[in-house]
């Protein structure tokens, strides 16, 4: 097993400096005061293209000599992966081919396109996706640059970490959203005293199942309005994760939009579901937390909000959650 640590992380961060943005951090001292800890939240949902993917496409995409980019890239997304690659390949003067599935969020695919990806619509399984994609691999020639499941790509995550904790020292622990388990591994590669937690949907918990027993989850039928998030935890990053992480915690959809809620009120940050899982599991977790200083990393901001729409609380159903929320 080919072994990454934080040197790893140090090369990425100069591969890509200037290539993607440096995003901002910042609080709110009402929700602190609500929630009995410090959060301070990393603004990755304010990256080029709307999250944290463009550092693992344009780190694994820099990295290439030009030869290998001959016949351009291609991958498989759920979103937001391909569009990160898709302008990091536009940026370096390359093509892009960009396998999706049909149930992949409007916004997600436009993003695609505005950035001159090829899309190529498959069926909704996982299955179909990596069939496709090796077909198109195949006729075409183009680099492969995965999802999650590759050494440059989880260094090229772990960059969001490295660069969180200069802007904020002295953090208790971190959260991060886990889907393939790109970024949690990355950031298991920062190594200090900060405790590492995954966050996960309920109706998507392989990574929990996994960390819990040592034996990846290879295949699930994910249920969750979190799309980013569905995917399995890859073979390599699983081994990162297992060894450094100090645990997986979950959250079910309906405290995951109420999560969302919270921050778009209490921050004024527009944020997608797969980000807000991770103050989810906070607010569900708050004696694991109480006192603390917590990062939290938002991934992304790229919001269906016409498949969101039908499920946010209202005005009063969100006032009285607040309030359950002040009485715990």
């Amino acid at each position: 097993m080919l072994q990454l640590d934080e040197s790893d992380v140090q090369a990425a961060c100069s591969r890509i400096k200037g290539l993607v943005l440096e995003t901002p951090v910042f609080s709110s001292q009402a929700l602190n005061r609500l929630l009995g800890c410090d959060v301070i939240f990393k603004g990755e949902h304010l990256q080029r293209g709307g999250a944290f993917k463009a550092r693992g496409a344009t780190n694994m995409v820099y990295a290439q000599p030009r030869a290998e980019l001959a016949n351009g890239v291609c991958t498989h997304s759920s979103g937001n992966h391909g569009a990160a690659l898709a302008r990091a390949a536009r940026a370096r003067g390359v093509a892009a081919q960009i396998v999706m599935p049909r149930n992949a969020s409007p916004a997600k695919r436009r993003l695609v396109v505005h950035f001159d990806g090829r899309l190529i619509e498959c069926d909704n399984s996982l299955e179909a996706r990596e069939k496709t994609l090796k077909a198109l691999a195949a006729s075409s020639g183009a680099l492969y640059v995965p999802p999650f499941d590759a050494p440059l790509i989880i260094a090229g995550q772990g960059t969001a970490l490295l660069e969180f904790k200069r802007q904020t020292p002295q953090l208790d622990a971190v959260v991060v959203p886990v889907g393939g388990g790109g970024l949690l591994a990355g950031s298991c590669l920062v190594k200090d005293r900060t405790l590492i937690y995954g966050a996960e949907p309920e109706g998507a918990s392989d990574a929990a199942q996994s960390f819990a027993t040592g034996e990846r989850v290879s295949a699930q039928i994910p249920d969750t309005i979190c799309d980013g998030l569905q995917t399995t935890l890859g073979a390599l990053n699983f081994e990162i994760i297992k060894r450094n992480a100090t645990g997986i915690l979950t959250a079910a959809d309906a405290d995951t939009i109420f999560a969302m809620q919270l921050i778009w009120q209490f921050t004024k940050q527009w944020v997608e579901p797969s980000s807000a899982v991770a103050l989810s599991v906070v607010v569900r977790n708050r004696s694991v937390f109480l006192g603390q200083r917590v990062g939290i990393i938002l991934t992304g901001g790229n919001v269906d909000l016409d498949r969101l729409r039908p499920l946010l609380l209202d005005s009063q159903q969100f006032d009285q959650s607040i309030a359950r929320l002040a009485q715990v």
